[in-house]
């Protein structure tokens, strides 16, 4: 019996409609840009499974990194227990996150470092005595699947049979030249109420909307309003840190910093599950006090993992080197010069960019899981591509070493599907 057949018999696949969806490629390896299934067929992994393994699979400088790591410690609880490879990735991700970041919270994956931000912001006005229970987030931003990061999410496709139990939240549009004083207006509106506790966003890009992009200057207009209302600031970085954007943080974009960050997927490099909520000193110091009640009483039992630690200073280790900076210019540059040329099919809607992720519409009205983007999907595999549509957009994010001749395989399969529309 093949892997492929065995996997239906108890596993329960992530965002699947099994009925519809009844069979899961079986991938047995995987090397740089390339997956293997169990037929010995090659996938160039163009989307690093899910902004993951930046720095490709197997990495063999991450995992050997990881294997030395595993003979001295592999697991410690990290609560009233510390350890060196945790003391050592908080250093350097202080070295390298907004300047006004300065302290690090371990949790497990995207979804719970978006609900330890939620519950700082929320806990951060209650520890000051103020009732403050509003959050104010993008519509059409997803932030995770828990139920606060739902909460804050504005993908019904995701939400719809659990937004009755879901967190107060108000929706602004993201901004544009052209509604940015309406929505300070409406910013103000809800300030006024001294409800507000915090405003969540993702920096530039919003991934599961279709990889949404807007401008900064907006964004910073934003941010500087809410914290001359003490509303806490929220940029989750889960899928647009370490590089994606062409800095390290799109954050760094934004003259304005945020006060809380979130971040996981490429923080390990897709070797190890971990996350990190970062935060400002004042945020801190909301929790810093002689009541213990004022504690921060979240945590997971995987918090800290020596492991994962180990793996993200790794990663930052390559992201910081020549190497792969001069990569993620490289792609830039080949995802810009593919544009000027597939913009201009009759078949396109439109695209755009920002670093290394790219995106274009198809002129093609389609349902975000329906029949013909499943027909893409199933196209994209059979030509030896893994791309996973969002209705009808396309996307790129392809490991930061995939070669010139892999990425011209990815524009010549993505235009080939075109012409077959």
């Amino acid at each position: 019996m093949t892997l492929k057949d065995r996997d239906k018999a108890h596993l329960w696949h992530p965002l699947t409609q099994h009925k519809l969806h009844p069979e899961n490629i079986a991938i047995t390896r995987a090397e740089g840009c390339l997956l293997y299934d169990e037929n010995g067929k090659e996938y160039i992994d163009a989307i690093s499974s899910w902004y993951t393994c930046m720095y490709g699979h197997c990495n063999p400088f991450i995992t050997k990194k990881v294997s030395e790591q595993l003979d001295k410690l592999h697991h410690v609880v990290f609560s009233s227990l510390t350890h060196e490879p945790a003391v050592k990735l908080s250093e350097k991700l202080i070295e390298i996150l907004p300047e006004n970041q300065n302290k690090i919270f371990f949790s497990d994956n995207g979804s719970t470092s978006v609900e330890v931000a939620i519950k700082m912001a929320l806990q951060y006005h209650f520890n000051k005595g103020e009732n403050r229970n509003i959050l104010i987030a993008f519509e059409e931003g997803f932030h995770g699947d828990t139920f606060g990061a739902m909460s804050v999410s504005g993908l019904s496709v995701y939400n719809g049979p659990f937004e009755k139990f879901f967190l107060e939240v108000k929706r602004i549009p993201t901004p544009k030249a052209d509604n940015i004083l309406s929505i300070l207006e409406e910013l103000k509106a809800l300030a006024s109420t001294g409800k507000v506790a915090g405003f969540i966003y993702e920096p530039l890009v919003q991934g599961a909307a279709a990889m949404k992009m807007f401008e900064a200057d907006g964004l910073n207009q934003i941010l500087q309003y809410c914290q001359s209302q003490n509303i806490i600031t929220i940029a989750d970085e889960v899928m647009t840190g370490f590089g994606k954007t062409g800095k390290v943080f799109a954050s760094d974009h934004i003259e304005t910093k945020p006060d809380i960050i979130c971040l996981s997927k490429a923080l390990t490099a897709g070797i190890m599950p971990m996350a990190v909520t970062s935060c400002s000193q004042d945020v801190y110091n909301a929790f810093y006090s002689d009541e213990i009640g004022k504690g921060f009483f979240h945590g997971h039992t995987y918090s800290a993992n020596p492991l994962a630690c180990t793996a993200a200073l790794a990663g930052i280790e390559l992201l910081q080197s020549e190497e792969i900076q001069d990569s993620i210019k490289r792609i830039t540059n080949a995802h810009e010069a593919f544009d000027k040329h597939i913009k201009l099919h009759p078949k396109v809607k439109s695209t755009r960019q920002c670093g290394v992720i790219y995106a274009l519409d198809l002129n093609v009205e389609m349902e975000r899981y329906g029949n013909l983007r499943d027909k893409l999907f199933n196209y994209f595999l059979d030509n030896g591509i893994f791309l996973r549509p969002l209705g009808n957009t396309i996307y790129i994010q392809a490991p930061y070493t995939i070669t010139k001749e892999e990425l011209h395989k990815v524009y010549n399969v993505i235009e080939e599907a075109l012409d077959t529309l």
